[in-house]
């Protein structure tokens, strides 16, 4: 069973005996091991972390992938919005566990505690190797090509001199990690600051054509974006894919429109990922049964907010056929209305924005592989905190080992992968364990209705992502065998990592006796 009585005020670290393969903070019938780190946050931190991780790349990028499959404007203003609550649902459900089951790692403690040691493994073991360097090494790609992007240069992605770029970009955030906890969190809220710059400059310009029309300064020299103001936002019109095909929506069968929209909603849930990325410092919150929900409720409704704000703008802004024929909507816009040196400046500010996400992912991704360490998962050096020489014993608190583990293998994802296939791979993988997690969270409301729950969602909650999520797994496995099994390989050699491991940790113990 779970002890629930750990001590929040713990050393820093300290050296503990060897823990039980697998072990957890607090889910095994020995005393609750100590945290790795201190609980020096609030919710102040938890909210900026999420929200320095979920307005990243996605709003300024996945418009257009979104518009493209969709019947018009005001339906993807529905996907938006859909895909936010769906989002939240899961945010809220995580909050729940988050408060319920203490423990290091995501949604690894949580897995482990309702299936067992091989799934709460295969949780770390993905997040590890997979979802978190893949999301990094998406972040560091946004980041390079929104650069050339400025200069002009947005047909050549696959350079080695931009795989290079994207790798040293990726090295230079893993070095502001782990000077300290403080520093990473004080250099969060600046990029925080960066991102709602951005998005006040967006809805600000829309805003701004709006008010050019009422004043009737448009009459004389009438703008060249007038869909917003002449046509029907619900009223289906031709997209183009991405093959160049023209999609005619009244002559689409059924289930071809269902697949579209299907793609939408991933491009959606895509968009807002990193919802559940403050349960990852949950052990480092003073008091996480009132910060963490309350960071949450707080932080996705200012997101969803602000992503329908800025998609309106994006319509107001640009001709409805210009918008699914971009990646980089934002750009485009601001090289639209204001010319090219607007839009460079629109990618400078991009790439802050992008700065931050991949600041707060790197933050987590050591969190995350510090958790699976401790838990004997992974050798026990990646689990030392504050290994910096010369630091004081106050700020000595970063995970340099764990992050720059993690840094090491999304520069491999970066070598080996591309901006498209690293984002179905990376969903793929998070809502497979999504869909665990949410159904676990259902089956433990009736297997234990009396665990303390200091957070406590409606039960559709849970059931609502658990469709939802699966849904994304499966239709993700359909149309990209190619990432579906490479996860199953990646799956398939944890397994025998998980086995050895094991088998390593009994031998020792033999010998031990």
């Amino acid at each position: 069973m779970l002890a629930r009585n750990g001590d929040s005020n713990v050393p820093l670290l300290r050296e503990d005996p060897a823990p039980e393969y697998g072990s957890i903070t607090g889910t095994t019938s020995k005393p609750a091991r100590p945290t790795s780190f201190r609980r020096t946050l609030g919710t102040t931190e938890a909210f900026s972390i999420i929200i320095s991780i979920v307005i990243g790349s996605g709003i300024f990028t996945s418009p257009g992938a979104i518009d493209t499959n969709v019947a018009s404007p005001g339906a993807a203003l529905v996907v938006w919005f859909v895909g936010g609550i769906l989002a939240w649902t899961g945010a809220a459900t995580l909050a729940e566990l988050g408060t319920a089951i203490p423990g290091e790692g995501g949604v690894q403690p949580y897995l482990q505690y309702i299936y067992g040691d091989v799934f709460g493994f295969l949780a770390a073991w993905t997040w590890v190797i997979a979802v978190v360097p893949a999301s990094l090494a998406i972040l560091s790609i946004v980041f390079v090509e929104s650069i050339y992007s400025a200069a002009g240069v947005t047909d050549q992605p696959e350079r080695v001199a931009h795989k290079v770029l994207a790798g040293l970009v990726l090295l230079t955030i893993g070095m502001a990690n782990s000077v300290s906890t403080q520093f990473s969190t004080r250099l969060n809220k600046l990029f925080v600051t960066a991102k709602f710059a951005a998005i006040l400059a967006i809805v600000v310009a829309g805003l701004g054509v709006v008010c050019y029309h009422l004043a009737g300064w448009d009459r004389d020299s009438p703008l060249e974006s007038q869909d917003w103001l002449t046509r029907d936002w619900f009223a289906a019109r031709k997209t183009i894919d991405l093959d160049g095909r023209e999609i005619e929506w009244q002559k689409l069968p059924r289930w071809e429109t269902l697949g579209h929209y299907s793609a939408a909603l991933y491009g959606s849930l895509w968009a807002y990922s990193g919802w559940d990325k403050a349960i990852y410092i949950s052990a480092e919150l003073s008091a996480p049964a009132r910060q963490l929900p309350l960071a949450i409720n707080i932080a996705i409704p200012i997101v969803i907010v602000s992503f329908i704000a800025v998609n309106v703008a994006y319509y107001i802004l640009l001709p409805w056929s210009a918008v699914s024929t971009t990646d980089s909507v934002a750009v485009t816009s601001f090289n639209h209305l204001l010319g090219p040196a607007f839009g460079a400046a629109a990618a400078g500010l991009i790439c802050l924005v992008v700065a931050g996400s991949l600041l707060g992912s790197s933050f987590v991704a050591g969190r995350m592989v510090v958790a699976a360490a401790k838990s004997n998962w992974l050798p026990s050096f990646l689990g030392r905190v504050g290994s910096v020489s010369g630091q004081s014993p106050s700020t000595a608190d970063a995970p340099v080992n764990a992050i720059f583990f993690s840094t090491a293998c999304s520069i491999v994802y970066i070598f080996f992968g591309n901006f498209r296939a690293l984002v179905t791979f990376n969903g793929l993988a998070e809502y497979t364990f999504f869909f665990l997690t949410m159904v676990g969270a259902i089956v433990l409301r009736v297997r234990e209705p009396h665990l303390p729950r200091p957070y406590k969602p409606m039960i559709g909650i849970p059931f609502a992502f658990a469709l939802v999520s699966g849904f994304v797994v499966t239709r993700g496995a359909i149309f990209a065998p190619v990432q579906a099994v490479v996860l199953i390989g990646l799956w398939l050699m944890g397994l025998g990592f998980y086995s050895a491991r094991r088998r390593l940790g009994k031998g020792e113990a033999e010998i031990a006796e």
